[in-house]
């Protein structure tokens, strides 16, 4: 059974090497029943990797990992209907129709023809897929893609559904209605473990953010906390060429700051972000995750 009734993930000392490289550095983590948790990193640091052992796609080298009680090495089909999948890479069958995509998925969960199709209908209804169930894959745009695939992944109602940088590729307007899906299934009580390189999506969007660096986790709160953790107030000036950052505890140390500050440029005060926690926590900057 899971430590406590309200975490529906339990990760422990977990271990996967590749080679002589240690992608997941001995992980411990909880993600609680009904939360959008975030998880960040920059690239190669071992976000990807994670998922695919906690969603039983990678083995892994030592720890384990429970997901809604079940034991992934133990009994890995228990813990696969607890949840839904959805990878970088749409993993729809291209040779389908949606609708077939859709029954594939359902007959793969043994999921009853009557219960199967009210399914379908009832979430296509709900993402506004309707009227392409019957065209091909790759006559959708990427966005459509995404929600078929969310729907495939969906069809089985699982307890936790994967993200794994579900809005990477897609324009500003399907990645805000990727959004609003993400919102809607979390008020629906899906546990969504949403893997982003969009540090804005994960601070819009989570209850609670992890960072990882090097397969390690190295920050865990809820993202005001972690802008709280390095100072509530950014003042973001130039040096030269070189733009610099300082952070303070409230506006007044952050002003008295900026009004020291002997320089011609543009001086900015604004709240910190999740982005300077990355930068701050990391040494790299947001486009390391790209």
């Amino acid at each position: 059974m899971n430590e406590s009734d309200s975490d529906v993930i339990v990760i422990r000392n977990l271990v996967k090497r590749f080679g002589e490289k240690m992608a997941v550095d001995h992980l411990d983590l909880n993600v609680h029943n009904g939360e959008i948790f975030g998880f960040l990193g920059p690239n190669g640091a071992g976000k990807t990797t994670t998922v695919r052992c906690i969603s039983t796609l990678t083995d892994f080298d030592e720890g384990s990992v429970e997901i809604c009680g079940h034991d992934t090495s133990k009994d890995p089909i228990a813990a696969k209907n607890c949840i839904g999948v959805i990878q970088q890479q749409v993993s729809l069958d291209k040779d389908l129709t949606i609708r077939e995509n859709m029954i594939s998925h359902a007959m793969y969960h043994d999921i009853r023809k009557d219960e199967r199709s009210a399914r379908i209908a009832e979430l296509t209804e709900y993402f506004g897929l309707a009227e392409y169930l019957n065209k091909p894959v790759d006559s959708l745009s990427g966005g459509w893609k995404k929600r078929a695939a969310i729907v495939c992944a969906m069809l089985h109602d699982p307890e936790v559904l994967f993200l794994d940088e579900p809005t990477s590729g897609l324009d500003i307007n399907a990645r805000r209605l990727l959004w609003d899906i993400v919102k809607s299934l979390h008020k629906r009580g899906t546990t969504i473990f949403l893997t982003t390189h969009y540090i804005e999506e994960a601070e819009a969007l989570c209850d609670r953010v992890g960072i990882i660096d090097h397969g390690k986790l190295i920050a865990l709160e809820e993202p005001k906390t972690l802008c709280d953790s390095i100072g509530s107030i950014a003042v973001e000036y130039a040096d030269g060429e070189k733009t610099l950052y300082r952070y303070f505890r409230n506006r007044q140390e952050a002003q008295d700051f900026a009004s020291s500050l002997e320089t011609e440029s543009d001086i900015r005060i604004r709240k910190t972000s999740l982005e300077d926690v990355f930068v701050e926590l990391t040494g790299r900057s947001a486009e390391a995750m790209r």
